[in-house]
């Protein structure tokens, strides 16, 4: 082969290798890429092999369909002035991969940075004015609102950028060290304050029962003198009842043997003078043991009994 074939070959080679690499374009697998002619937007590009008209079209910008993050750290403040920092990370990606939203995607920023730039401050934003309205006592327990507060916000925006919002995750929130102090003592104090109501709810209801206790003591035994006391009455009502019987049957049977009643009385009050004497302390006990004296007793007795029967 000659010199001036081979200079033949490379000057029609080169061109068309040229020409070849200046048509082709590959896009990886998860991106699409936008084409543009003239630098007006020509069509979209999917992955893999793709040609196109050399030198006149070119590929933009490669739009990938990837999940993408970022992680966010910040500060708000709040309604009582209290500081509060945040970190949060933020999963975004495409919207879908039609071609009014890949052309969004593209075409809205100037560059990747200034979308990032944009769709951090909006987030962040979102935040301190939802922070702004809120105590710093009710800021921890506002993880899942505060996300609901950020998705209701940004998300009718980055669908105008062609995004979605996947998620937002608030790892982390915390206040500058005197407030965690503070925020501390404030629990502590509150523990203790619902310690010592347990306390004295517990002596109170352990007093309580104590006292219903001994009320309810109080009333058996009651209960129990009172049931004695009537027993005892009717007892001693029985008692009375058969001795009064007794006395009766004895009268008439003295009286039927001619023997005076009024002689059993004064039996009977001999027998209450040894039962006294047998039962007191003392060792002496004086009384008319005369002739005088025992028809004194005896007139006594029988005034008794006469004013027992007419009664």
């Amino acid at each position: 082969m000659t010199i001036e074939r081979i200079q033949i070959i490379a000057g029609i080679a080169i061109p068309l290798l040229v020409l070849l690499a200046g048509s082709v374009s590959i896009i990886k697998q998860g991106h699409i890429g936008v084409a543009v002619l003239f630098g007006k937007y020509s069509r979209l590009l999917k992955p893999g092999l793709n040609f196109r008209i050399p030198f006149l079209e070119r590929v933009f910008r490669t739009i990938s369909l990837q999940l993408r993050s970022a992680e966010l750290e910040f500060q708000a403040i709040t309604g009582d002035q209290a500081n509060v920092n945040f970190k949060a990370l933020i999963i975004y990606t495409v919207a879908d991969g039609s071609e009014a939203t890949i052309m969004k995607a593209a075409f809205k920023f100037i560059d990747e940075r200034s979308f990032m730039q944009s769709l951090i401050r909006s987030i962040e934003g979102s935040i301190r004015s939802y922070v702004a309205l809120k105590k710093q006592c009710e800021i921890l327990s506002l993880r899942r609102e505060i996300v609901d507060e950020v998705n209701s916000y940004i998300e009718h925006e980055l669908q105008d950028w062609g995004f979605h919002l996947v998620a937002l995750q608030i790892n982390d929130i915390s206040f500058d060290e005197a407030i965690m102090r503070s925020m501390a003592q404030v629990v502590a104090s509150n523990n203790m304050m619902l310690a010592a109501q347990n306390e004295a709810q517990a002596q109170f209801i352990t007093k309580t029962r104590v006292a219903e206790a001994e009320a309810q003591a109080k009333r058996l035994v009651a209960e129990a003198e009172k049931d004695v006391d009537r027993l005892r009455g009717e007892g001693n009502a029985l008692l009375r009842k058969q001795i009064a019987i007794g006395l009766a049957d004895a009268g008439k049977t003295m009286e039927s043997h001619g023997v005076d009643p009024a002689f059993m009385l004064y039996t009977m009050w001999l027998d209450a003078m040894k039962a006294v004497a047998s039962q007191s302390h003392g060792n002496i006990l004086s009384f008319d043991g005369s002739m005088e004296g025992f028809d004194k007793t005896m007139r006594q007795m029988n005034q008794l009994r006469n004013g027992a029967l007419v009664e």
